[in-house]
């Protein structure tokens, strides 16, 4: 069954290649949805996937790439058809 979460990260996460990181682990899952900068400073992570690898894509929102310093991820379900590529924008 496919899983989607909508998750904002918030800390020191733009400016730290989160958004290519989150995209290369992702990928590496077979996970599929976006990574895009917000106004405010967070980062929005859409996750769809089966629950395994969707889990383990938001366990890794909580260190992010080595330059970030992630201080909260808030995760939420979201009833939307599973995107076919995991994209940046």
């Amino acid at each position: 069954m496919t899983l989607c979460y909508r998750c904002i990260v918030s800390g020191r996460v733009q400016g730290v290649f989160f958004r290519a990181s989150t995209q290369a682990q992702a990928r590496q899952w077979g996970v599929t949805g976006h990574a895009k900068n917000l106004p405010d400073g967070h980062v929005e992570v859409l996750a769809c996937g089966e629950a395994e690898f969707v889990d383990a894509l938001k366990a890794w929102l909580w260190h992010g790439p080595a330059a970030a310093k992630v201080d909260t991820v808030q995760c939420q379900t979201v009833e939307i058809p599973a995107p076919a590529q995991f994209s940046i924008g």
